[in-house]
């Protein structure tokens, strides 16, 4: 299933990027990924306490249809699935850093 995004030739990149990592988990998901490196469905579910599994599989399968993050599958019982992220989800590792920064920043402000 091919997502809709924005007409990058003519639309506002801002508009393009926050298509891609927008939803209330995708950065978050990302931030994960960023700091370990590879993560398996467990793990990611156990950092994300409030995201329902459900929405979870759904933002990983949206990440990965945008070709921002990799899945591999082992056949073993269970399965095993670990995410990673590609060389254009690299890519978002400033981004997300400076998120990351200005959240913190932010939570200082309010205490």
């Amino acid at each position: 299933m091919e997502r809709k995004v924005h007409d990058r030739m003519e639309g506002c990149p801002v508009e393009s990027t926050l298509q891609i990592i927008s939803g209330k988990w995708k950065s978050v998901i990302l931030y994960r990924l960023i700091k370990h490196k590879v993560c398996r469905f467990s793990e990611l579910q156990r950092y994300m306490p409030g995201c329902s599994r459900r929405m979870l599989s759904l933002q990983l399968t949206e990440l990965e249809a945008d070709n921002i993050i990799s899945k591999k599958v082992y056949p073993v019982i269970p399965p095993k699935t670990e995410y990673s992220l590609t060389e254009l989800g690299k890519t978002l590792t400033p981004l997300i850093a400076e998120m990351n920064k200005w959240g913190e920043m932010y939570n200082q402000m309010q205490k």
